[in-house]
Parts: C-alpha cells; structure tokens; sequence
C-alpha cells in the first residue's frame, strides 16, 4: 500500500486493424486502453495491425491513460513477432493471452529483455483456464514484472461448458481463485468482459459484482460501458466522507491514548483504518487522472 494507486476502472479493448477506433481512443474516458492484437484482428490482417499499434503506442498522444498491447497467444505463429516489436515500442503493459503456467511467464519475462523492453513495460498475463485458476497463486507469484491478472471469462467458460447466466454462478470457483492469487500476491486483478453492449442494467449489476468481490476494474468491448464501470468502480462520495472520518476518529484516539475507537456507532480496528487509506488514496488518484 506504500504506492499511489493507478485507477483501473475501465480497461477498454480496442481492435487493433482499426485505425479509426485507435484515433477515437485517445478521446474516451477509459483509465486503461488495450490495443488488441489478437481476437479482433484477422489473420491476414496481423502484420499491418502489428505495425498500427506499436506506432500507437509509442506515440505518447493518449494522455493519462494506461496504454497496453494484446499480443497473439504463445502458441500461435505470430507471438514472437507480436513480442518483439511490441517490447520495442514500450507500451505500459503488454497483455499475452492464455498464460498456464510459472514458467510461461518467465518465458515472456527473458523475451521482453531480451528484445529491449523499457523497465516500465510491465506484464499484464490473461488467466483465462481451468488450470490457469488452479495455478493463478504460481503465475501471479512468477514476476515482479507481472503487474496485472486479467480473466478471461468468455474462454474460461467455454472450458467449463457453462452456461452464460446473471450471477455467473458457474464462474465464481474460477472467480474466487483468481482473486485470491492476486490478492496473495499483492496484484491488480481485472474482471472479465460483459459481452450484450445493449444490456446496461445487465452491464451494470456485474460491474456491481465484480466490485463487491474485489476486483480493482473490468474490461470492456465498448465505449457505451465506461461511464457505469467508471462511476461503479470508483469510491462513492458517502465511501470517501467515512473513510475520512474513520481516519480522523483513530488518529485523534492515538493522541489521546484510547484503545477503543467508534465510528458511525461502530467499532473501528486497524483493518477498517487501512482500507479507509485505501479508498481515499484510490479516489485521490481518480480525481489526479482528471
């Protein structure tokens, strides 16, 4: 907790063939971009797509927000050239689907340095299998590079054969995994995709969810779906005014040397202190991103 936070509210895919929607993006009210190398571009489209996002993202015209590269997955012919020259242009991130495994990630790790990618290029890795769940604490754990998880619902149920149904109850064990190695592991953690753009009260009660759960933001396929993830995943007003005052309340026990603290008619211990912290330093980040 000793860094400002970095609001990742809203990840917003952006298909990376699409020259149109990479100049739109720099206008959208996403806290993070991802310039999308793998599912939204065509095979032989691949080459052209590679060369528009990398120049993207070496730009420096996207402002605060976080600018990252999907690359194609690691078994595909294009991974290694995606690799190479997306470590060249040094996005903030570069996002590699699928990842199962430790030494999956440290594959990726030695192929970015090799390749020249700046310090600042961090490793978002896609969580998106049953196994991926099952070893998510030993992926989260493999590198310090290795800043974000981000599931990959629509494929993890496909795995699972499950249905697509309000609640996700057939996602959750996978969910809670996830979370969990994040979490352990002192990592960011991104929800998966909502994928009917036209259901905004479907949109909005998974954002809901996936914030109660404990996901720090979720990705997106549309630029409609900002401003509720925006808003859901941000402290309300009345979250800030109460961590303010759980702060205020504690700090001014310490100085008088009292052991017991209320706030709001309730007792406040040191685990509600540091969240409150984590909140404000959350909406301050939000408010400094503009």
């Amino acid at each position: 907790m000793g860094q400002t936070p970095r609001p990742r509210r809203s990840v917003l895919y952006m298909p990376g063939a699409n020259e149109r929607a990479l100049e739109k993006a720099k206008t959208l009210d996403a806290d993070a971009l991802i310039l999308d190398l793998e599912d939204a571009v065509a095979p032989d489209a691949k080459d052209e797509a590679r060369e528009r996002v990398c120049a993207a993202a070496a730009s420096g015209e996207y402002g605060a927000r976080e600018v990252t590269i999907r690359v194609n997955g690691l078994d595909t012919d294009w991974h290694e050239a995606d690799l190479r020259e997306a470590a060249k242009a040094g996005p903030d991130a570069i996002v590699v689907p699928k990842v199962n495994s430790r030494e999956q990630v440290t594959t990726i790790e030695r192929a970015l340095e090799f390749n020249g990618a700046p310090d600042h290029t961090k490793i978002w890795a896609m969580v998106e299998t049953p196994i991926a769940m099952l070893r998510a604490a030993d992926i989260a754990a493999a590198s310090d590079r290795l800043t974000v998880l981000v599931m990959g619902t629509n494929d993890l149920a496909k795995e699972l054969h499950a249905e697509f149904v309000p609640g996700r109850a057939p996602l959750l064990g996978g969910l809670s995994l996830a979370l969990l190695a994040a979490r352990a592991t002192g990592k960011v953690i991104l929800d998966g995709v909502y994928n009917d753009v036209k259901d905004a009260e479907g949109f909005e009660a998974e954002c809901r969810q996936g914030r109660q759960m404990g996901f720090d933001g979720k990705t997106l396929i549309h630029p409609a779906q900002l401003e509720p993830c925006n808003r859901i995943f941000a402290p309300s007003e009345e979250e800030v005014a109460h961590s303010r005052r759980v702060i205020e309340a504690f700090d001014a026990a310490q100085a008088e040397g009292k052991g017991v603290v209320t706030v709001d008619g309730r007792m406040i211990e040191n685990l509600h202190v540091d969240n409150a912290r984590r909140i404000l330093a959350l909406a301050e980040a939000i408010e400094a991103r503009g």
